[in-house]
């Protein structure tokens, strides 16, 4: 298992990783599978991404296989710049309960603190998805809140809890 930043010789694995996330865990992200079929030119896109200074996307690999990515994106408003969000934790089942997921966090959870400013991360997490919950917050993070109904997904809405680590 190796941790790595992902850069963009890595935007087709993370590609092919994203439609799987979507299709896999549909009530856990924002974004559809059918949305992203639609895309013109994913690649380009999820390229441009991995090279924003503000975010940083993490991958875990075994044997050259993309398992598992988080992101890392701090907020752009002055007033805010002390923030930074946690998106997109994801990892395929067929390497999930072999601590990967911990591992992703904790690189996110280590590169944070180094950046300049930054004090606080925050996530959300479906609140109907335990195990994630609890990765959250066996790693610091603590719930401020819960948005009802905040995602809707084959005429079934889904709250989400919110919740923050003061680094």
């Amino acid at each position: 298992m190796e941790i790595k930043l992902l850069d963009v010789s890595h935007a087709e694995a993370y590609w092919a990783l994203r439609l799987q996330m979507l299709q896999d865990s549909p009530a856990s992200f924002a974004g559809s599978y059918e949305e992203a079929i639609k895309r013109p030119d994913p690649i380009g896109t999820v390229s441009k991404r991995l090279q924003d200074p503000e975010s940083h996307t993490f991958g875990c690999w075994f044997h050259g296989q993309l398992a598992g990515t988080v992101t890392l994106v701090r907020e752009a408003p002055l007033k805010m710049r002390h923030k930074a969000s946690v998106y997109a934790m994801y990892v395929s089942p067929a390497y999930r309960g072999k601590g990967v997921a911990r591992k992703l966090m904790d690189a996110a959870i280590a590169l944070s603190k180094e950046i300049e400013g930054i004090e606080q991360l925050s996530i959300t997490v479906v609140t109907s998805n335990e195990s994630a919950r609890g990765l959250y917050l066996s790693c610091g993070f603590k719930p401020y809140g819960t948005e009802k109904r905040a995602m809707k997904y084959n005429d079934e809405y889904f709250d989400e809890e919110l919740m923050v680590l003061f680094l």
